[in-house]
């Protein structure tokens, strides 16, 4: 079972799982990746895999709008499941009266919320990740083997950073 950790930020107290860092973005802040945004990017300048068609600028700010999109939907992901686990962690003080079933089921409610609250958070790295590189450079390239990843792939997961030859080698390891 995992416990928590109560961390004391300078604005707040919340909830963070052990060996897990809270981010400025996931602290309520609106971080976002250094970058001049989607009128930055040059679509010319993006990778596509032979046979495939340039990147439009409209495809660009599609992109970019929909990674925006995601960090704010996370954030508000992130938020709600922190404000869940701190009324689970205060409600499992006031046990007086619960049997064995009663204390389970709140474990159960305590670690379900926590494991979603890690997993937006580390969907919330990844998005943020993709906007830096789209913003930067890097978006479209794969990280591993340098090649370009394929328009399609990224239009349909943003977060990609490796293409399906070095996608497959990873899941095969």
């Amino acid at each position: 079972m995992t416990t928590t950790a109560r961390r004391k930020n300078t604005t707040d107290t919340t909830l963070v799982a052990p060996g897990r860092t809270r981010t400025p973005a996931a602290a309520g802040t609106s971080a976002r990746p250094a970058g001049g945004g989607a009128e930055s990017v040059d679509p010319a300048e993006l990778p596509v895999r032979p046979g495939e068609e340039p990147w439009t600028s409209e495809e660009v700010h599609e992109l970019h709008a929909e990674l925006i999109s995601d960090i704010d939907r996370l954030q508000h992901e992130i938020d709600a499941a922190e404000a869940a686990i701190t009324g689970l962690m205060r409600d499992s003080n006031d046990g007086a009266g619960d049997d064995q079933v009663d204390a389970g089921t709140k474990n159960i409610s305590r670690e379900s919320e926590l494991a979603l609250a890690n997993n937006a958070r580390d969907s919330l790295a990844q998005t943020e990740h993709a906007l830096a590189r789209l913003e930067g450079v890097g978006f479209g390239t794969c990280e591993s083997c340098g090649q370009a990843i394929g328009k399609a792939r990224m239009q349909a997961f943003p977060r990609a950073t490796l293409c399906v030859q070095c996608k497959a080698k990873q899941e095969r390891r």
